[in-house]
């Protein structure tokens, strides 16, 4: 997963410091893709298929392909924040996690521009590059910073983010939207910020990001309460302190 992500990454810098340049087709209302992204799928995909060829995918541009390994499966954004990289916002990530029969056991995260590589295996821990991670000690939601995404134009969810934000926003030291998923919960294993939640994001969005807040001690839900965050869109990450109170402000009705 290392070696493809740095390999992958190589070109996306490439490209990202040309970004004015880049083929860029309409996906969605507010939701572009690359060429860049086309292409980093493409060597990720390459890459992981030399290592373990009969693993399936699920892939945010290439859609799933069942495998000869029916039990395992990689979940891959090639460019989770594909939007800041389009305007040259430098906070973006390469996301890949790996599915054994439902459950997340292996995930990596990495961060080009800042040669940040988060990764986890299960019962592993989790580590920044070389570095062993915990989540935020903090113990209080008034000294607490989370982050969460905001739904654009053609996405639905507007009526409960505009419920749900001032919650969080009463209770804490503030809000951000950094507009990646993976790295939100990256940071969130890291400590920088004690929590995340999120509604409407997909699979791949989270798929790494599951296993690298859990194996640096902290706690992942659906906004429910339950373990359906793949499945339900939904997500809800933050220290072990602190979780139970962040899913109470943010709960499904």
């Amino acid at each position: 997963m290392m070696n493809a992500a740095r390999k992958a990454a190589r070109g996306l810098i490439r490209d990202f410091g040309e970004v004015e340049n880049l083929q860029v087709s309409l996906k969605g209302t507010s939701d572009f893709v690359s060429s860049a992204d086309l292409k980093t799928e493409r060597l990720l995909r390459q890459e992981l298929e030399k290592a373990r060829p009969g693993f399936g995918f699920l892939m945010e541009e290439g859609g799933e392909v069942i495998g000869s390994d029916t039990s395992h499966r990689w979940i891959i954004d090639p460019i989770d924040g594909t939007t800041n990289f389009l305007h040259g916002i430098p906070h973006f990530a390469i996301s890949i996690g790996l599915e054994r029969d439902g459950e997340i056991i292996a995930g990596l995260v990495y961060d080009p521009v800042h040669d940040e590589l988060y990764h986890a295996e299960k019962g592993g821990g989790t580590f920044l590059n070389d570095r062993r991670l915990r989540v935020s000690a903090r113990r209080k939601i008034e000294e607490s910073i989370f982050a969460t995404g905001i739904p654009f134009k053609g996405r639905d969810g507007h009526e409960d983010f505009l419920e749900t934000v001032p919650k969080v926003m009463n209770a804490s030291a503030g809000v951000r939207r950094f507009g990646s998923a993976s790295l939100d919960m990256a940071y969130v294993a890291a400590g920088r910020y004690e929590g995340y939640w999120e509604t409407g994001i997909k699979a791949w969005d989270i798929a790494a990001g599951i296993i690298l807040v859990r194996e640096a001690g902290g706690y992942v839900t659906d906004r429910a309460g339950g373990q359906d965050m793949l499945t339900k869109g939904s997500v809800v990450a933050a220290n072990d302190q602190l979780h139970k109170t962040l899913l109470s402000l943010v709960k499904e009705k």
